[in-house]
């Protein structure tokens, strides 16, 4: 296959997962990835490609999402080494925007949650009587 052939079957593998909400998950986006694969592109490529694409046509990656919640717990966290109430809602704010309504408020908890998880549980600041973060996991279901 050419250049051009590829790159067509790549977009049109995107448009086709993407078509309804414009928004690849990441079964989604590991299934294109697996098929760029079997075309012969590198993965570094076909990643870089996948960005494109779909900041081209308006389609949403959620791991760009995931790498966007990450970076702002680091950030968050940074100061003085914990995430407190405040800095959830703002991470959760600044997600809300980036991922356009195609998920909801829950999913997206979920996924800073896995974020400050991923990050040490030591990240999470707590008031003296009480828990949010235990008590966010436990209406979240963790």
């Amino acid at each position: 296959m050419s250049d051009d052939e590829i790159k067509k079957r790549f977009v049109s593998e995107i448009e086709q997962r993407g078509y309804d909400d414009k928004f690849i998950d990441k079964n989604e986006e590991r299934e294109i990835l697996q098929i760029a694969i079997q075309l012969g592109v590198r993965i570094d490529n076909a990643k870089v490609a996948l960005v494109q694409v779909c900041e081209e046509k308006g389609f949403i990656v959620e791991s760009a999402i995931a790498r966007q919640i990450r970076k702002e717990v680091d950030s968050t966290s940074g100061s003085g080494g914990k995430v407190d109430r405040r800095g959830f809602d703002a991470i959760l704010a600044n997600a809300r925007l980036a991922i356009q309504g195609k998920k909801n408020d829950r999913d997206l908890q979920a996924m800073i949650v896995d974020a400050i998880e991923d990050a040490g549980a030591a990240r999470v600041k707590t008031g003296w009587f009480s828990n949010w973060f235990a008590n966010l996991k436990r209406d979240l279901g963790r």
